[in-house]
């Protein structure tokens, strides 16, 4: 693993990630981009990971994009027109297209984490702008500091948000908020974060808070938890009658399977389950 994020994983299932560039506030640059979406890959494939706590080192989640990385962006293009080439374009070849998604290699960076099978839980400190934002946001749960700051920064750059945003953005505040956060670029504190559905909780300790979250969901059936983060991710993209069939033949998955057994005759026996991890 790069030394640009580093990974722990405890005894109860709880996978540790954090973006580990300090002195930069954990900005972003092409390494940090390639870290976190490898990070992403690593925890995904492990069957005993039951939660993640994304967080950063240092004074800050993540403070954007590399200011080295502006510089790049304020560059003349070449004349002659076309489609951009690997290595031009305004986006100094940071934002290529990767083969195998859809998703570009900074894009990756932050969708990994929504097709994490587990939850992922995001812990904000500090503040939170542009890429960092964006990371934030493709989690599935986000604690955050009150004295926190989120921005959609892009606009200050003449820039929108390219790090998956107008994805995750819009499916969690209302459209007209999404627009004014995106036009105005303002910096928005932890407080109206949650406020407006930035982020889903305030805590002064956010990364004990996600912790002890984590630990939490890490006792539940490992099964149910994937499934239930696979379906509310596909409730957004489907239809009604889609997503009512896909949510009676996941159950009907569920039931009598190993874990869910085990759910229940803990439950009744008034003990802790001891759960398998999931067959891959």
């Amino acid at each position: 693993m790069s030394d640009r994020v580093s990974i722990s994983i405890d005894a109860n299932g709880v996978a540790d990630v954090r973006l580990n560039r300090p002195d930069k506030m954990n900005a972003c640059d092409p390494a940090m981009f390639a870290a976190l979406d490898a990070a992403g890959r690593e925890v995904a494939s492990n069957p005993s990971v039951r939660a993640v706590v994304l967080s950063g080192e240092g004074r800050a989640f993540c403070a954007g994009l590399d200011m080295a990385s502006f510089g790049k962006m304020a560059e003349p293009r070449e004349s002659g027109g076309g489609s951009k080439s690997a290595d031009s374009g305004s986006d100094g070849g940071l934002l290529n297209a990767s083969e195998s998604s859809a998703a570009n290699f900074a894009q990756r960076s932050a969708w990994v984490w929504t097709e994490v099978p587990v939850p992922v839980i995001a812990a904000v400190h500090g503040v939170a702008f542009g890429a960092g934002i964006q990371i934030a946001l493709a989690a599935d749960i986000r604690i955050i500091a009150p004295d926190a700051r989120m921005s959609v920064m892009e606009i200050k750059w003449g820039l929108i948000p390219d790090v998956t945003g107008t994805q995750t953005l819009r499916r969690l505040v209302r459209l007209d908020v999404a627009k004014e956060l995106t036009f105005s670029g303002r910096i928005v504190p932890g407080t109206e974060a949650v406020e407006l559905g930035l982020a889903t909780q305030l805590s002064d300790t956010p990364r004990e808070a996600a912790f002890e979250l984590a630990r939490e969901i890490a006792a539940r059936s490992p099964d149910a938890i994937r499934a239930g983060k696979r379906l509310l991710n596909q409730s957004v993209r489907v239809s009604e009658e889609e997503g009512l069939r896909l949510e009676a033949s996941i159950q009907t998955t569920l039931i009598g399977g190993k874990n869910q057994i085990e759910a229940v005759r803990a439950n009744l026996e008034k003990r802790s389950p001891a759960f398998s991890d999931p067959e891959s």
